[in-house]
């Protein structure tokens, strides 16, 4: 028999759907999550995804900006509306084309139910590379843009318990997932945020908690960070912990991780390694050209260097669009799209690696 995670909406609905999410997901147990932290990187089960090319891939839509709000410090929601819009279920996130071809990712958060619009929310990154601000000071109501999408790479699976840990915009993704809850389902949550001021969504979320006792909010400027390992004790076996949030976040949700618990996560980023980034070499095979790839820069900067025209879109890993072959070498994947046959002859060239000194490309 299977032991693959069901996603809960599967059982919970008729063959209607939903959708939305950001960033890259992960399904890990907490053995391999401690073998992680102590040594070199456990095969970690990832939730299904469809594979980096070919049809699978989500058509693009032209929708209609029709609410550019101001949510909280720092934080806009944007309402994007068509017709017929393809459902999603709650952890799917979409890929929004900017008006200057940066490609952005984002959760949905908005509800499921509704296919006439789509709700995201952003914050801006203040020294980020360009989207967040242009997402917040160019695109107004009445702005079209392109979408893709929606993917889900954080489905919400059938399990006795619920453990949610989301910092700042994190909460995005969680909060359709707390709104998809069964009645009577035993579920908790950590929401964590610089002040109270800067968390979305947070009068919602308390309202969720109407009884009390099931969610914990931390601002830091009140309360200092928030305490992972307190809040995950107790978990019963079985429980499905879902986090989205920064990497330090993640990390201490992972190094508190209960036995016998899933640990599901949603990246701002793209993860990186303990090894850290070292210098290596780039053979592109059909040019004919070795480039070398400093250790702040990445295989995509160095190839487009020489080829200008090489494809990319997102940069965070996420999208497949520079999906490249590889000929020689040994890949340090750090996207979490390709599939595992994919995964042995090809890599994101936007932020996978060479865990060696040297890579041939089919290029």
């Amino acid at each position: 028999m299977s032991n693959k995670p069901v996603p809960l909406m599967a059982r919970l609905r008729k063959p209607t759907t939903l959708l939305f999410a950001a960033g890259a997901a992960l399904v890990v147990g907490a053995g391999a999550v401690r073998r992680r932290t102590s040594g070199s990187p456990p095969r970690t089960r990832s939730v299904p995804r469809p594979s980096a090319s070919g049809p699978s891939r989500p058509r693009a839509l032209t929708l209609l900006v029709t609410a550019h709000e101001r949510l909280a410090d720092g934080v806009v929601l944007l309402r994007l509306e068509g017709t017929g819009l393809p459902s999603w279920e709650p952890g799917a996130h979409l890929d929004l084309v900017l008006p200057s071809g940066l490609v952005r990712q984002y959760s949905l958060c908005g509800d499921p139910e509704d296919t006439s619009s789509y709700t995201v929310a952003a914050r801006l990154v203040e020294d980020g590379r360009g989207g967040s601000r242009e997402l917040h000071e160019q695109v107004q109501e009445g702005t079209e843009l392109e979408v893709r999408g929606p993917r889900n790479r954080f489905p919400l699976v059938d399990a006795p318990s619920y453990a949610f840990v989301a910092g700042g915009i994190g909460i995005t993704p969680v909060l359709p997932m707390l709104r998809a809850l069964p009645e009577g389902a035993e579920w908790r949550l950590l929401y964590g945020g610089r002040t109270r001021a800067s968390m979305p969504f947070l009068e919602e979320i308390e309202k969720l908690d109407a009884d009390g006792g099931r969610v914990t909010v931390v601002a830091e400027d009140e309360d200092g960070r928030p305490d992972p390992g307190a809040f995950l004790a107790g978990l019963p076996e079985g429980a499905a912990v879902y986090c989205c949030g920064p990497e330090g976040l993640m990390t201490a949700v992972a190094e508190h991780l209960p036995d016998g618990a899933a640990l599901h996560l949603e990246r701002f980023a793209p993860r990186t390694t303990a090894d850290g980034d070292g210098e290596f070499e780039v053979e592109l095979h059909r040019s004919g050209r070795t480039l070398t790839v400093p250790g702040d820069s990445s295989v995509l900067a160095a190839v487009r260097a020489e080829l200008p025209n090489t494809p990319y879109s997102c940069e965070q890993g996420w999208c497949g669009t520079c999906q490249q072959t590889v000929l020689e070498g040994e890949i340090d994947h750090r996207d979490d799209l390709l599939t595992d046959s994919e995964r042995g002859d090809s890599m994101l060239i936007c932020v996978s690696r060479c865990r060696g000194t040297r890579l041939v490309l089919d290029m």
